[in-house]
């Protein structure tokens, strides 16, 4: 005998299409569309006012950080600010407000940024004086690795070699050729080449010609140095070569070096 197929009763398939048909839909009206934005517009308004119209997160503290001593005090740097270090924290032009704190002579480089709710947060990186060159009326300008000269005082820093123009006959003769800023850049490439090391043993560096320097160390040593060309080859040399106790170190040819005395 065939089986009977078993088919679906036609009345429940109804009943489910119908309660389909009749399911409530979530659907908005034009009017509701319509406040629904309004309300989302104000509130980004609301936002927008409480950020950056209010005062409620309005900058109450600047803080620094990076200072090494007491040269470059904090007050200085917030005075930098002017205008920017008031008003709301959203406001704050960052890229001007790093622009201002760079502009200060100690400053080599400033990095600024948002510290929410209510800080303005300022990291600076200080100059380091590798030489003090004498100026005319016998102060000291200290200059950093990049021959930038960043502060000029009565005497020069602890540990910092003084470089001095002791110029010979035939370098006052070339002065219109090297002229004294670039007898002065050279002496401050050489002591920015020194290891730190050896730069607080050094009492001055001394420019008789552009391929004439020598290094005065602070026990009455002489180091012959020759031009600033391979400083840093010169350095290296010149490093292996002090535990050995000599009144003169040539390193003018670093790959023949000397000792005398």
């Amino acid at each position: 005998m065939a089986e009977t197929p078993v088919l679906a009763d036609p009345v429940d398939v109804d009943e489910e299409e119908a309660e389909e048909e009749y399911a409530p839909r979530l659907r908005l009206s034009r009017r509701g569309i319509v406040v629904l934005s309004a309300l989302g517009a104000l509130l980004l308004g609301a936002l927008g006012w409480l950020v950056f119209l209010s005062s409620v997160l309005d900058v109450r503290v600047v803080a620094v950080q990076g200072l090494t001593g007491d040269k470059l005090t904090a007050h200085q740097v917030t005075d930098a600010l002017g205008g920017g270090q008031h008003g709301p924290l959203a406001r704050v032009d960052l890229d001007e407000a790093e622009r201002r704190v760079q502009a200060l002579p100690r400053v080599a480089r400033a990095e600024v940024w948002r510290g929410w709710p209510h800080t303005l947060r300022i990291k600076v990186v200080e100059r380091r004086a590798v030489a003090a060159v004498r100026t005319e009326d016998g102060k000291y300008t200290q200059v950093d690795a990049a021959g930038f000269g960043f502060a000029t005082e009565d005497e020069p820093p602890t540990g910092v070699p003084v470089v001095e123009l002791a110029l010979s006959q035939q370098a006052n003769d070339a002065l219109p050729v090297f002229g004294k800023p670039e007898l002065v850049r050279a002496a401050v490439t050489v002591a920015a080449g020194l290891p730190r090391e050896v730069a607080k043993q050094v009492g001055a560096v001394r420019v008789h010609s552009y391929d004439d320097i020598q290094l005065q160390l602070a026990d009455g040593v002489v180091v012959r140095w020759g031009s600033a060309e391979r400083t840093e080859r010169k350095a290296q040399v010149l490093a292996a070569l002090l535990p050995r106790k000599a009144k003169i170190y040539d390193v003018s040819a670093p790959d023949a070096p000397g000792i005398g005395g």
